[in-house]
């Protein structure tokens, strides 16, 4: 597993925020497999109710767009009525440095 704070040009977080319901992470990682995404780490809890996800995703093999691949998670998250946003982990890195 990889820390969320190494440097890789092929990795992305994704976060997944939502009232908590069965079958959230099991419906992102089997899209994310589908699409050669590779789920490099996760951390996942419940906070009064509401879920909460991040994954740091390796999409080196990943054919398509990363706007295409936002646009797609987004669609996802709708139909589960919850947020799932992404972003390459270089600009996830510099908003969150010290």
């Amino acid at each position: 597993m990889h820390n969320f704070s190494e440097k890789n040009s092929n990795s992305a977080i994704i976060t997944v925020v939502g009232t908590d319901h069965v079958g959230i992470i099991a419906k992102v990682c089997t899209f994310l497999a589908e699409h050669n995404i590779n789920v490099e780490d996760i951390n996942q809890t419940i906070l009064s109710g509401n879920f909460i996800m991040l994954m740091m995703v390796d999409f080196s093999k990943y054919t398509g767009t990363l706007e295409t691949l936002k646009r797609e998670l987004s669609v996802i998250g709708s139909s589960m009525n919850v947020s799932i946003s992404m972003m390459h982990e270089k600009v996830f890195s510099e908003m969150h440095r010290i």
